[in-house]
């Protein structure tokens, strides 16, 4: 099911506030011939995570296997001509495509798991390059800057001296500082003055962080639109909103309010061209409604599906998976652009 583009934005309970909300279940397929059985796997720390057992489910659902694989079980052999993977001890063999699900605290690690599955052939969805360039702010920013996709003007510096400069670049306070590498709302901040914001970047460059300075999009203060893109559509998209007053991170993740809503063409257009100059084949793509219209802030590589899911009866899991076997079946598979 797919969430059109249309001119005008319908509200619809939030997952929060909608009584008797259920986990969307994925309706069951007629199974392929055995011969065409294919084995997913799905790299995540957890089998009971949400995202993780809807995609399980979908699999399934399907008539193909599922195989979760914690990423930090899995160990990496790298042999001239034949690299392979061990988990639990026993060789890894005949997958045939891999969603990733890698939390922050792992990228490093997971993005090796990845890379060696994609040395051996086995298509991924996502693929490293995407996934290593969304966790960088940065380079995604200036991926989307330079693809002339609106974003939140953007400043990483390291000189105190240069500091009242930068801030006038952006637009003046207040400004948001983030972590260069962060999800769901961790290690991002809004300061309000130069003493706050020289107290903030102290304390991250003694911890020896890099961080961004950031323009603040006042017309969205609390709130933004993200947008989940599978493949070449969005599959869904809701408006969150910061639950407590005062606080201008809208993440799920940190109690924010999801509502469904029906995308604008101009939104769902720029959210699907921000997830293609990234490399992404599925995104959580995080937009700020401004006066001048959608700007990208962020680009997620492995977006929560639950609060879409449950505030919009979308079957986001059979979306993901339906192509993943897609990716799996195409000859040759789609690649990411380099980096």
């Amino acid at each position: 099911m797919t969430t059109r583009p249309r001119a005008k934005a319908k509200k619809s309970p939030s997952p929060a506030r909608r009584k008797g909300a259920r986990p969307v279940k994925t309706r069951k397929r007629k199974a392929p011939p055995p011969g065409e059985r294919l084995k997913v796997a799905i790299l995540s720390r957890k089998a009971s995570l949400y995202s993780t057992s809807r995609l399980v489910e979908a699999v399934r659902a399907h008539g193909h296997e599922a195989l979760v694989l914690d990423t930090l079980r899995c160990d990496l052999l790298a042999e001239k001509g034949r690299p392979k993977i061990y988990y639990e001890g026993e060789e890894l063999s005949g997958i045939s495509v891999v969603l990733p699900r890698i939390g922050a605290s792992i990228t490093r690690y997971g993005l090796a798991v990845v890379r060696q599955l994609e040395s051996m052939g086995v298509p991924a969805l996502n693929g490293s390059d995407g996934i290593s360039r969304s966790r960088d702010k940065l380079r995604c920013i200036q991926l989307l800057a330079q693809a002339g996709i609106d974003v939140p003007r953007t400043v990483m510096m390291r000189e105190r001296a240069h500091l009242e400069g930068a801030v006038d670049r952006i637009g003046g306070l207040p400004v948001i500082v983030k972590l260069l590498q962060g999800t769901q709302g961790v290690g991002v901040m809004l300061a309000h003055s130069f003493d706050e914001l020289e107290s903030m970047l102290d304390t991250m460059w003694n911890l020896e962080q890099e961080i961004l300075l950031q323009e603040f999009v006042a017309e969205s203060r609390g709130r933004d639109v993200r947008a989940l893109v599978v493949g070449d559509r969005v599959v869904g998209a809701m408006r969150r909103t910061a639950r407590v007053q005062g606080e201008f991170r809208s993440n799920i993740h940190r109690g924010g309010l999801g509502e469904l809503i029906e995308l604008p063409e101009s939104f769902a257009r720029e959210a699907v061209r921000a997830a293609r100059v990234v490399g992404l084949e599925v995104a959580g793509v995080d937009l700020l409604e401004s006066s001048s219209g959608p700007r990208i802030a962020e680009v997620n590589s492995s977006p929560g599906i639950e609060g879409l899911e449950r505030a919009s009866g979308v079957d986001v899991a059979e979306a993901i998976v339906a192509h993943a076997i897609r990716l799996a079946t195409s000859t040759p598979p789609p690649h990411s652009p380099r980096s």
